[in-house]
């Protein structure tokens, strides 16, 4: 393999510019941080401080997560927390649906922690989540941005049956670096995912990977491929940064002209919407991708 420099620059003690976002304003953003103080609603975008959620919100997209808060996986990107989780909840579903109307959500992304400990992989609860959604909030758009499942069809198949209209699951990274920052994943299976998905009737299937971990530009555009090859429709690319010190350190900090070569490549590849930026997230732009 060439070893192509992608155009980064090393970590410094603070974030580069293109990373510093403003807080987050507008009358539509205060409308609705008013109503998730209010009511206790769990959003990703508050518990994950996420840079976008201004915006996000000021276009009627939230994005939810399900199954509790400890994951039976230790990624070394991920700041959720490992352990043994709690007992399901089995009104959640309806939880999230009266979230998504309280909140007036017209895009709702979800998504959840790893359920290894689970028979069917927490897969029950993903479905009747959906159902509950698509009861209370008929006018409402879905994108599921599912585990592996350990790549089990008939855990997938429940997704399948609900028909949201984006069905995502993220890469994460390159080949290469999988066994690190996924340590209980494989990269081939997660493709195998995403291409039973969509030879199955997922309408859209989407993917995401994050940068910075000390990849080679070959091997993003290779991954790149591999998701053009598994008949992916969506790719988004942005920039990893570390949640504490206990995970993976940052190795370098991609520079803007980086990320919208690899969107120009993706596009060229054929993809129907790439997001790539340092910011950009799973779910960035996510109502934009029904189209």
């Amino acid at each position: 393999m060439s070893t192509t420099a992608v155009e980064s620059v090393a970590p410094p003690k603070g974030k580069p510019k293109w990373l510093r976002v403003k807080l987050p304003t507008g009358k539509k953003y205060t409308q609705l941080r008013g109503l998730v103080d209010k009511y206790d609603l769990h959003t990703i975008c508050t518990s994950g401080s996420c840079p976008n959620m201004g915006e996000c919100w000021g276009e009627g997209t939230a994005t939810f997560m399900i199954l509790g808060n400890v994951c039976t996986r230790s990624c070394g990107f991920c700041g959720v927390k490992t352990g043994r989780p709690e007992s399901v909840d089995w009104a959640e579903p309806e939880k999230v649906a009266r979230s998504i109307k309280i909140m007036g959500i017209k895009h709702a992304v979800v998504t959840s922690v790893d359920r290894d400990d689970l028979k069917d992989m927490g897969s029950i609860i993903w479905a009747e989540t959906v159902k509950a959604i698509r009861r209370m909030n008929p006018e409402t758009t879905l994108e599921t941005l599912i585990p592996d499942f350990q790549g089990i069809e008939s855990h997938l198949d429940r997704i399948l049956e609900v028909a949201p209209e984006v069905i995502s699951h993220n890469m994460e990274t390159v080949r290469r670096l999988t066994r690190e920052v996924r340590i209980q994943a494989k990269y081939d299976r997660s493709l195998a995912v995403l291409n039973y998905l969509k030879k199955n009737g997922a309408n859209r299937t989407k993917s995401g990977i994050m940068l910075g971990l000390g990849e080679l530009e070959e091997e993003v555009i290779a991954t790149m491929e591999d998701l053009r090859k598994a008949d992916v429709d969506v790719v988004t690319i942005g920039q990893y940064l570390q949640p504490s010190k206990k995970h993976l350190p940052v190795k370098e900090f991609i520079l803007p002209e980086q990320f919208k070569k690899y969107g120009e490549i993706g596009l060229e590849m054929g993809f129907r919407h790439v997001e790539s930026g340092a910011l950009v997230r799973s779910s960035y732009k996510a109502h934009k991708h029904i189209h």
